[in-house]
């Protein structure tokens, strides 16, 4: 029994360190893109959803392969079911709204204000997984979110307070309303996820797939909508156009992007929506310092205040989540209403309970 304990440990342990290091390199790797082309960034989301479909078919082909050896794990893709999109499409369209949104507010602030203004993120989950489950979550969890959450308004307060012009007092302002609208989304999109997996078997390859696949098409009216074509015909007839960066970008962030999608469905699948949002709190402490060293963002005495509190509100949330799973030998466990247990319920309902509690 400890054995398996330890194993699965593990397995968290791992889920969440590869989640983090996948999405730091998208996040670095994208603000490197949307800097060098702003106005094609519904193009390169297109081309980074399209090439993490074809490695994901390139990994199926290779699973029933003489070469299948090299691999970790066998890929096998779902058969394209008209059903089966259709139970998935409003999970999708959810996380497409939220791909949107988020990519809008990266495009307007540096790498370290990125994650400052998606700092709901993590009270917004907490509200929607109370709600989709009935209950109210332990005190714990609420403290936690609040010291979380008060890392991040503290590193907001000097965007509210520019000393330049009024154009650019309006930029972060406007990043601060895509970040809202992110979190909203994103947070209904994480507490989704561990029951969507319920429609593909519990497979996160193929939730994924499903997802680049879906998305990719529903990237195209954005891209004709948004002037996208013409744009790329004038940077392509452009003789000083330097495609390096777009290239390049667009390959390594369709690969880390399809590893994003497995992490991120992994991660939430093996902890919870809640336990994976402070995960991402813990990212973006490392976020932070990366964008003072590579893009010479600027760390103010906010920021380094909002990252002491969010170092906080996650060690303290780590320390209480170990203390409340910790059970005296003997002692016959107690039923709880947690926010996250009753989340996890919800990964074994029928569809049809899915389809009536949200």
């Amino acid at each position: 029994m400890q054995h398996e304990t330890q194993h699965f440990q593990l397995k968290v342990a791992g889920a969440v360190c590869f989640y983090i290091v996948a999405a730091l390199v998208m996040v670095f790797v994208n603000k490197a893109v949307l800097n060098k082309t702003p106005d094609l960034p519904f193009t390169f989301l297109f081309i980074q959803l399209a090439i993490a479909v074809l490695l994901l078919r390139l990994l199926a082909l290779l699973s029933h392969s003489p070469l299948h050896h090299i691999l970790p794990a066998q890929f096998e893709l779902p058969k394209l079911d008209r059903i089966i999109a259709k139970k998935l499409f409003p999970f999708l369209s959810v996380g497409f709204i939220g791909l949107i949104f988020n990519t809008l507010c990266l495009a307007n602030v540096d790498a370290s204000f990125f994650q400052i203004a998606r700092g709901l993120l993590l009270p917004f989950t907490i509200l929607v997984a109370s709600l989709c489950a009935r209950t109210v979550p332990r005190a714990y969890v609420l403290l936690a979110a609040a010291i979380v959450t008060g890392g991040f308004l503290v590193g907001i307060a000097p965007s509210l307070y520019p000393g330049s012009t009024a154009e650019a007092a309006r930029e972060p302002l406007k990043a601060l309303v895509y970040g809202f609208v992110s979190c909203l989304v994103l947070s209904v999109h994480a507490v989704l996820s561990k029951a969507a997996t319920a429609h593909v078997t519990h497979s996160v390859v193929a939730l994924s797939y499903w997802g680049n696949l879906m998305m990719s098409l529903m990237m195209v009216p954005c891209v004709v909508l948004n002037g996208e074509i013409a744009a790329y015909h004038r940077r392509f007839l452009s003789p000083d156009e330097d495609w390096t960066t777009f290239v390049v970008g667009s390959a390594v962030t369709g690969l880390f992007g399809c590893l994003l999608g497995i992490a991120n469905a992994w991660s939430i699948k093996l902890t919870s929506p809640i336990t994976h949002m402070f995960s991402s709190a813990a990212r973006s402490v490392i976020q932070t310092v990366l964008g003072v060293l590579i893009f010479g963002d600027i760390m103010t005495t906010y920021r380094l205040g909002g990252i002491g509190l969010i170092t906080c509100g996650t060690i303290f949330y780590t320390w209480a989540q170990s203390q409340s799973h910790a059970k005296p030998a003997g002692m016959t466990p107690v039923p709880t209403t947690d926010v996250e247990k009753q989340t996890e319920k919800s990964e074994e309902t029928s569809d049809s309970d899915f389809d009536e509690e949200f």
